[in-house]
């Protein structure tokens, strides 16, 4: 392979000659998404550049790339308007992420009606690059990074448990970098000096503009919403994090910054049935639940009979809420119980 430097402006680049010409980027990328503390936009909050950094630093004959645009979540559609408007620019980012790790190949992981959507679209942009584009399966759970790597390597979608993570064992048994689409957007952005502290926010519900904005990630949800002339005039609560796993917050909690997944759906208060809400939730985990897991599998469905009942008994919950965190396989069933237990205590016990 040989190389040659070319410098512009602000940033340098490489232009790599093997069998075609890649763009092979140079620039210490790494240290700049250290600098900026770029975070992962999937919800984690991880580090983007430590986790690029353990790919790299990681001793291995091959090593590979995957967007994730599973997006799965309910109310969620941030990734579809990044595609929609910025798909050169997220390939730019899996481009610059093929290369600094000097990756073997990148995989774009698309639900299923997004690959539809966007195929022909994104085949154009990514021409002859190492970057294959791949549909997922059906079911919430093939979103989750380890059902991802399952899913791709033709293996039934389900969470494997961690350790080892991915970035020490991933695709093929080989160190895998896995970041989001909203991600990757945000790399390009930070390797070619434009990142201003922002991130893409997802607003929907009872709202007179619902939609997607890039905002600074230091607003809190009160700022988000009333910058986008969102912010209701009649009682209401949110739920925060996506339609499913979201966290609910209450008028005077909305001070606070979004610090997973930057999804805001408004409910009228006086309108929303607390337990047609719940139903819509223990309905689809029911639905997607893998059922290798005794704690979620039967917590989910003590939940779905209590809740179809009407009938809410406290001590139980609370046990039940204690074991699903506690003993659970994998996040789903950790995390299964925060829409239940924040929505319970704020609306139904708060006297």
């Amino acid at each position: 392979m040989s190389f040659l430097l070319l410098k512009q402006k602000n940033f340098s680049f490489i232009k790599a000659i093997k069998e075609g010409d890649f763009l092979f980027f140079m620039e210490d990328i790494i240290l700049k998404l250290k600098e900026c503390q770029l975070l992962g936009r999937s919800g984690s909050n991880f580090p983007t550049w430590l986790k690029w950094e353990m790919v790299k630093k990681a001793k291995a004959k091959k090593k590979y790339v995957v967007c994730n645009g599973a997006e799965g979540e309910p109310g969620v559609f941030k990734d579809k308007f990044l595609l929609e408007n910025f798909a050169e620019e997220v390939i730019e980012g899996i481009k610059i992420a093929l290369f600094t790790l000097k990756a073997e190949k990148a995989f774009l992981y698309l639900k299923k009606d997004y690959y539809q959507k966007f195929k022909e679209k994104l085949k154009k942009l990514i021409k002859n690059l190492p970057i294959i584009l791949f549909e997922k399966p059906e079911g919430y759970l093939a979103g989750e990074e380890t059902a991802l790597i399952q899913a791709i390597e033709g293996k039934t979608p389900l969470p494997t448990l961690k350790p080892p993570f991915p970035t020490e064992r991933g695709l093929f048994g080989y160190p895998t970098l896995i970041n989001n689409v909203e991600t990757f957007y945000y790399v390009g952005k930070v390797f070619n000096n434009e990142y201003q502290n922002k991130r893409f926010y997802c607003i929907s519900g009872e709202v007179k503009n619902p939609g997607v904005f890039e905002l600074p990630i230091d607003f809190s949800i009160l700022e988000v919403l009333k910058s986008t002339n969102n912010l209701p005039d009649f009682d209401f609560f949110v739920q925060v994090g996506g339609g499913a796993l979201g966290e609910i917050l209450l008028k005077r909690e909305l001070n606070q910054k979004i610090r997973g997944l930057a999804s805001i759906i408004v409910f009228n208060k006086e309108k929303t049935d607390p337990f047609s809400l719940m139903k819509n939730w223990v309905n689809l985990f029911l639905k997607e639940n893998c059922d290798r897991c005794v704690p979620c599998r039967e917590g989910v469905f003590r939940l779905a009979e209590m809740i179809e009942k009407r009938k809410l008994e406290k001590e139980k919950l609370e046990d039940l809420f204690f074991v699903l965190k506690n003993t659970s396989f994998c996040a789903l069933g950790k995390a299964v119980s925060l829409p239940f237990e924040s929505l319970i205590k704020k609306l139904l016990w708060k006297k």
